[in-house]
């Protein structure tokens, strides 16, 4: 991955998009089976919702009856989040660091999508590194992330049909997808990552998988899937702290 790599999220614009977005057709489906997979694996309430953007993912865990801080490098999305939530706790934090935050406080930690925009491999490492450490002895790290399918498919949340030379596309390249939900039309780049290059990163980082999850679409579902009943476009990975 170049240097050229920019944070496309880090932008007013954007956020104000994201900021109306919550759960339609594809982003449904990546949401839908973390509920029964967090009852299944998930003991105590401190959750920790680290690339939290405008606060979706934090109020989610909220539901589910958590006591979640969202956590951001971006200003212009914790913004947004404030402003949709008064009485939650946005944190900025500096890229790859959490001061303010105890080591192993956290029975959860959420992550979703946020390592799709990591552009280094070594800086994926340290993240998850840094994120083990605030994991409870028993904590659980829950890690929603693109599939390497998601940029070579239509969706019903998503487009690349512009972008050919994802077909070609490495670990670490940038892929660029087009989001259909949202009014900023503009395309969205992020950084491929194989599920093979993630399992070396945890592995090095100290976490071990506990379940890895690949949602389908149902037909019975009120959505007009594309590929999503065929083809998962979201891989979700259950990790421990390991040994």
């Amino acid at each position: 991955m170049g240097s050229g790599f920019t944070n496309v999220y880090d932008d007013d614009r954007r956020a104000e998009s994201y900021a109306d977005l919550e759960f339609p057709g594809t982003y449904w489906l990546a949401f839908r089976d973390i509920p029964a997979l967090i009852e299944g694996h998930v003991t105590g309430t401190r959750a920790l919702d680290f690339g939290c953007g405008t606060g979706r993912s934090t109020r989610f865990l909220r539901d589910l009856g958590f006591d979640a801080v969202g956590v951001d490098i971006a200003e212009s999305m914790l913004a947004r989040a404030r402003e949709l939530d008064p009485d939650g706790e946005y944190l900025k934090v500096p890229d790859g660091e959490f001061p303010g935050l105890t080591p192993g406080s956290f029975d959860l930690i959420l992550s979703t999508f946020t390592f799709d925009n990591i552009p280094d491999f070594e800086q994926k490492v340290g993240l998850f590194t840094a994120l083990r450490r605030l994991l409870a002895p028993r904590g659980r790290l829950v890690n929603l992330v693109s599939s390497p399918a998601i940029y070579l498919n239509e969706w019903a949340s998503f487009s690349t049909r512009d972008f050919p030379e994802n077909r070609d596309a490495r670990d670490g390249d940038t892929v660029r997808i087009v989001m259909l939900d949202v009014s900023d039309s503009r395309p969205v780049e992020d950084v491929l990552c194989t599920p093979e290059a993630y399992h070396d990163a945890y592995e090095r980082a100290g976490l071990g998988v506990l379940q890895q999850h690949r949602p389908l679409g149902r037909p019975e579902e009120p959505f007009e899937w594309v590929s999503e009943t065929e083809v998962s476009p979201w891989v979700i990975y259950v990790l421990e702290r390991a040994g």
